[in-house]
């Protein structure tokens, strides 16, 4: 089971907060259940690759449900993952993996996460920037204020020779920096 309110925390275990809603008839203990679940190794069936490893070692547990002060049928659950479930230094992994498709699951009406907490174990695989504010500065000749930039609109349309334009302009204009919209990429247009 999913639901092991038995279960002690280490140090090493991502922390989620959800707030949940389950369906009419749902106990919070089974839709805690089902969030530990569906974020982690459960599946709507059992299957004979079960076997195949340690579901133990591997599953989310939810470990904690409280009600919501002052609403019905809204409770906190508290999940822990182990960390062997991420990749290191992945945001995109940990979050793809904790709310990435568990929010559509039926024993719960509403879903919401409320909090995060990350152990320090899994914050340092990240690399973070090869370096601080003080190389940018240095570089753009810039001190004493703060950078000014923005984001080339429309994000998609322009040509290659129009979007230069535009960056252009901005810089020309006093920007410091532009930034490419994350739509951007090698489209025909380009």
């Amino acid at each position: 089971t999913y639901y092991t309110p038995e279960y002690q925390t280490k140090d090493t275990d991502i922390l989620a907060a959800f707030r949940v809603t389950p369906q009419p008839g749902v106990p919070a203990e089974e839709a805690g259940a089902a969030v530990a679940a569906e974020s982690s190794t459960g599946t709507w069936t059992t299957v004979w690759t079960d076997g195949l490893t340690s579901l133990d070692r591997y599953k989310g547990r939810c470990y904690e449900i409280e009600p919501v002060p002052g609403e019905d049928n809204q409770f906190i659950a508290y999940v822990a993952y182990p960390l062997d479930l991420f990749e290191e230094g992945s945001v995109t992994n940990m979050f793809t993996s904790i709310v990435g498709n568990v929010f559509g699951f039926k024993a719960l009406r509403a879903l919401r996460l409320e909090d995060l907490r990350i152990p320090n174990a899994y914050v340092k695989t990240f690399q973070g920037p090869p370096h601080g504010i003080q190389v940018e500065r240095d570089k753009l000749n810039k001190y004493g204020r703060p950078l000014l930039g923005c984001t080339i609109k429309p994000k998609l349309g322009l040509s290659a020779k129009n979007y230069g334009r535009a960056v252009y302009e901005c810089l020309r204009g006093g920007l410091d920096f532009t930034k490419d919209d994350e739509n951007v990429n090698s489209q025909p247009f380009m």
